[in-house]
């Protein structure tokens, strides 16, 4: 596949938009898998399991693009989401350099003359792609689609990955075309390229606690669906936004819900998702709601990410007072304390991002959080608090054997992890390795991050 190879550097500022679009279970959601380079969209046969457009960063035909999966395009609507899902689809066509409009081996619908209509002012901007043509002696049937007007229909596997080299080359050409369109203003309506100060934020929290309310408001978009049902959002999806000079991605994750009510391969997979969305985000913003309290599986799986040593905030969502009770606060707040202590370092927040209240503070916090998790303390600073620690305070002696500290490095940061080497450490108090450990916060202020010590053996 050599066509996906070659390498083309982009001048402008912002990469080319590269939109699937069709009717449900038309293999979108697959075809986008199998371009982006790994599982990233939900598949599924039940038709309609992408809601929200999904967008990722990739390189396609050697050329750096957002790629760009969206819901599927009913005529008839069966409920409450899929006029807005075709509304959002047919949206996502505008801000498009580039569109991928599939369809499959067999007659057309009326759902993919719709998007023929929606199409032919885009021409110059469309790719006609026949999935499911699993074998050559299928490809014929792809020249039924020359009807629509919109070019050379291209027969391929989406599934097998039948027929891109081909795709490649004609996806190269139309990419360069629609580079020289670009004009060096940034796209508004997309993410802009990552850069090394870019800040990463996943929203994770159960159904219906308002993360995709909150994504919509810090992203000025509604780039996430919204309703009262539970487990409108399936996948995770991102969008953009700037606060005091800083890039956000906001990647809106699935709800958590309990193990027995993951029945569903595709609720298994957005749970799957969001946990990792934790894992590669710089914060994970908890949202908790302010009435029904923290869940289990709340603390289940943000307990995971507490393991892997990432950030936490915790943002008290639906308190829709514009000045927080503080007494109700501090109540709300021992709670949760009490509840989740592996977070007591945790910041918490009330928020209510549906009328906007304390979300400034919110990021403010999680502004003050990332300099925190990214700060190195010297090393000669460290020791020479620490010996003033453990002058103060020496360490236990158990059965009449002493133990002590004789050096501290910090090792890493985000996640910040310090190495304590001591002269013993089968038996050493953990409750002095963590004293040590609230040392360090207060003394260098680490306060709103988790922090981290190894013990190992060394001669000073």
């Amino acid at each position: 596949m050599d066509g996906w190879g070659k390498s083309l550097t982009i001048k402008n500022k912002r990469r080319p938009r590269v939109v699937i679009a069709g009717r449900p279970n038309v293999g979108k959601s697959t075809l986008f898998n199998r371009l982006y380079g790994r599982r990233r969209a939900i598949t599924d046969p039940t038709p309609g399991v992408t809601r929200d457009a999904i967008e990722e960063q990739c390189s396609l035909a050697g050329i750096p693009i957002i790629l760009v999966d969206t819901g599927g395009v009913k005529v008839e609507y069966e409920d409450v989401f899929d006029e807005i899902v075709v509304d959002r689809s047919l949206s996502a066509l505008d801000g498009a350099d580039l569109i991928l409009f599939l369809v499959e081996i067999g007659e057309m619908t009326a759902e993919d003359h719709l998007l023929v209509d929606e199409l032919r002012g885009r021409s110059d901007r469309v790719i006609l792609v026949v999935n499911k043509a699993d074998i050559p002696e299928k490809d014929y049937q792809a020249s039924d689609f020359y009807s629509t007007g919109l070019g050379e229909p291209i027969p391929v596997s989406a599934a097998h990955g039948r027929n891109m080299d081909r795709l490649a080359e004609i996806v190269r050409e139309k990419l360069e075309a629609a580079i020289e369109r670009i004009s060096d203003e940034e796209d508004e309506t997309g993410l802009r390229e990552k850069s090394d100060s870019d800040l990463v934020l996943a929203l994770v929290g159960k159904p219906n606690v308002g993360k995709s309310t909150l994504a919509n408001r810090l992203s000025g978009g509604e780039n996430s669906l919204v309703s009262d049902i539970a487990g409108t959002t399936r996948d995770t999806v991102a969008a953009s936004a700037e606060y005091k000079g800083r890039r956000l991605r906001i990647v809106d994750t699935a709800g958590m819900r309990r193990k027995a009510r993951v029945a569903e391969n595709v609720e298994y997979y957005s749970v799957n998702r969001a946990i990792r969305a934790m894992f590669e985000a710089d914060v994970t913003v908890l949202l908790i709601d302010a009435d029904e309290g923290l869940s289990e599986q709340d603390k289940k799986i943000t307990a995971q990410a507490v393991k892997k040593g990432r950030t936490v905030v915790m943002a008290l969502n639906k308190w829709d007072e514009k000045v927080p009770d503080r007494a109700k606060l501090k109540k709300a707040t021992d709670r949760i304390r009490f509840q989740f202590p592996v977070l007591d370092w945790a910041p918490l927040n009330p928020v209510s991002a549906l009328k906007g209240y304390g979300v400034p503070e919110l990021l403010d916090t999680i502004l003050k959080a990332d300099h925190q998790q990214n700060r190195r303390v010297d090393t000669s600073e460290l020791n020479k608090a620490v010996s003033e620690w453990v002058d103060l305070t020496p360490p236990p002696t158990r059965k009449g054997r002493s133990y002590k500290v004789r050096y501290v490095t910090q090792v890493s940061v985000k996640p910040v992890r310090f190495i304590a080497f001591v002269n013993r450490k089968t038996g050493f108090p953990d409750s002095y390795r963590r004293f040590l450990i609230n040392q360090i916060r207060r003394e260098f202020g680490f306060n709103l991050v988790p922090v981290e010590m190894e013990l190992r053996e060394g001669k000073k």
